[in-house]
Formats: structure tokens, sequence, C-alpha cells
């Protein structure tokens, strides 16, 4: 039954029940998002296992043997779970080869970042994505910036310089942590990049680019867990034969599957731009909920740090969707001009 004086949409929704299930996958996404986080921050602080190839590696296997269940559970109930055949072929893999490089570099450095810096700095020490992507657009698309976008960035680098001398104040501060988040966000934008190259390799199917980039990963890690040393640090490890430990391990690479997922649904039922307006909004909770539950002490100038990058992140990103509606407007016209002369013509 629709609530007096509510807008119905065109499946006959009552604009409640659409805010509703809005908000239902907003806060799905924030769940995921933010457990994640702290689930591999506990992952990778192990004072015991001094592993963190091995635990990324762990989870990308999760995600394919995952990838694959969903394949074949597509096949018994086809009209309840709908995902992409995920057989694979060399040929694809090659061709994804080269994201997969720059996929294990951004995991790779991210979670070593979370590793070294903790949740509470962790928005800080990733925030210079935004950044990379305005000069990797520039250096390899030969895209401009303009002068407003160029200004949310400038804000986001102050953030950064801040939270840095905010953490060397506190005497908190990581420096392999932030040198690891700086890589970590040049990846970001480098995967952002070379997923638009790969896209046609795997029929612009997201789930079928997760699967074959997550097979070359495991594959890639193998020499790298050996190269590191990490075998011998996982032989002499006290829980191997834990099933607790496993057990989140494998909670670990289920969310990380998972994210892809939500994240993609949140755009769905939302937009782009909202859903990275939530990402921001998510990162500002997830600080607060890591300072609160660690019970840490911030100086004012830590937290407007913080307040710069999620401030310079949600401007570049409104700036953004400004200029894309502006530009969109003058294809609109030419298509309805177009579409004018065509009907002139035919009288």
């Amino acid at each position: 039954m629709a609530f007096a004086g509510t807008d119905m949409d065109g499946k006959g929704e009552t604009f409640l029940f659409r805010a509703l299930k809005i908000a239902a996958v907003v806060a799905l996404y924030w769940f995921i998002s933010i457990t994640m986080v702290f689930l591999n921050n506990y992952l990778l602080d192990s004072k015991d296992l001094d592993a963190p190839l091995f635990v990324t590696f762990y989870q990308c296997l999760v995600t394919v043997i995952l990838c694959y269940g969903m394949h074949l559970l597509s096949h018994f109930c086809p009209g309840f779970i709908d995902f992409p055949s995920v057989t694979f072929d060399l040929k694809v893999s090659r061709e994804v080869l080269p994201l997969s490089i720059v996929f294990i570099s951004m995991i790779t450095f991210n979670n070593l970042c979370l590793k070294h810096v903790g949740v509470a700095f962790y928005t800080v020490g990733r925030s210079l994505s935004t950044v990379f992507n305005v000069l990797l657009s520039y250096v390899i698309l030969k895209q401009t910036t303009s002068i407003y976008a160029l200004m949310c960035c400038g804000v986001i680098l102050g953030g950064f310089w801040l939270g840095v001398d905010q953490e060397g104040v506190a005497g908190s501060l990581s420096w392999i942590g932030v040198f690891f988040g700086v890589l970590a966000s040049a990846c970001v934008s480098l995967n952002a990049i070379f997923t638009k190259r790969a896209m046609p390799a795997v029929d612009g199917n997201i789930w079928k680019l997760s699967f074959y980039n997550n097979i070359n990963a495991c594959i890639l890690f193998v020499p790298l867990i050996l190269i590191f040393g990490e075998v011998s640090h996982l032989v002499n490890f006290s829980r191997l034969g834990d099933p607790t430990f496993w057990g989140m391990m494998t909670l670990g690479g289920v969310f990380g599957f998972a994210i892809g997922y939500v994240t993609g649904l949140q755009i769905k039922f939302t937009s782009p731009l909202t859903h990275n307006v939530s990402g921001t909004a998510k990162a500002c909770a997830q600080t607060v909920i890591a300072v609160v539950y660690n019970h840490s002490s911030k100086s004012l100038l830590w937290w407007t740090s913080n307040l710069m990058v999620l401030g310079g992140s949600s401007a570049y990103t409104w700036v953004k969707g400004m200029e894309m509606k502006k530009a969109q407007v003058p294809q609109d016209e030419s298509k309805q001009k177009l579409l004018e002369d065509k009907n002139d013509l035919k009288v």
C-alpha cells in the first residue's frame, strides 16, 4: 500500500520503500567495507605471523573459489543466481595480465600501509588516489583538469601533509607506512586506467575480470612469497593448525569478494557520484570508530587534516560531477538538433 502523498516510480514502488532500499544498500556497503578494513588490520597486525603477501594471496584464492562457486550455483539455480561463465581461458588471462600486475601491487601496498599505520591514520595515509588520478590521467591519457578540481587536489595534499606532521608530533608516525600508502594510492589510479583497457577482453563483465585478475594474482604471489622468505614465517607460525585463524583468513577473503558486489550494488541503486560521496563519509566514520575503539586522543590539527582530506575529496567529486553534467548538455542538444534535421528532411 502506498503512503498518501508519496510519488510512485515506474515499478509501482513508494518513495519511502525506495528510500529504505537505498539506505539498506548504503548501510550494507558501509558495514562490509569498514569490517573488511578492521579485519585486515587484525590479520596483518599479528605479531606471530609476519606474512602480508601470504594473507593477500589467500584472500585472492578465496575470491577465485567463490567466483567459481557462484558460476556453478548459477547453473543449478538459474532463476535465483545470475553469474557469468568463468571457465579459464589462457588467452584472456594473458590479456588481463598487465592489470593483474598493477592489481597485486595495489592490494599489497594497501595491506602494507594498513599494517604499519593502523586504521585511524589509514584514510589520510591512502588519501592521494585523487591526486594521482589527475596526474596519471594527464601523463597517460592526456586529459586536462579544471582549475577547480586542481584546487580540490591542493586541499587534499594539504590535509595529507598536515596529517603526516601531526602523526609525527604524536610520535606514532611510520614513514614506511606513509610510503606504502603513497604507492597504494598511485596503484589505485593505475588500476582504474588498466581496468578500462582490460574490460573488452572479458566482454565488459566485471565478475569475469575479477576471476581472471585473482587467478593471475594467485600465480604471481607464489614466487613473491618465496622471494621474501614468508614460507619460513608460515612454518614457524604457532597457529597454523588453528581453525579460528583460518576462519578469520577465509572471512577476510569473503569480505574482499563481497566488497565488489556491494560497490556495484550501491552504484546501481544510487549513482557513481553518490557512491563516491558515500565512500568519503564511510572513511570519516571509519576513522572515528578506530579512534574510539583504540581509546586514542587526537589533536585538533589531526582532526583538521582528516577533514581537509575528506572535504577535498568530496569537493573534487562534486566538481567532476558538475563538469560531466555540463559536458552532457551540449551532446544532448546536438542529438536533438540532429533528430530535428532528420524530421525536417522526412517532411
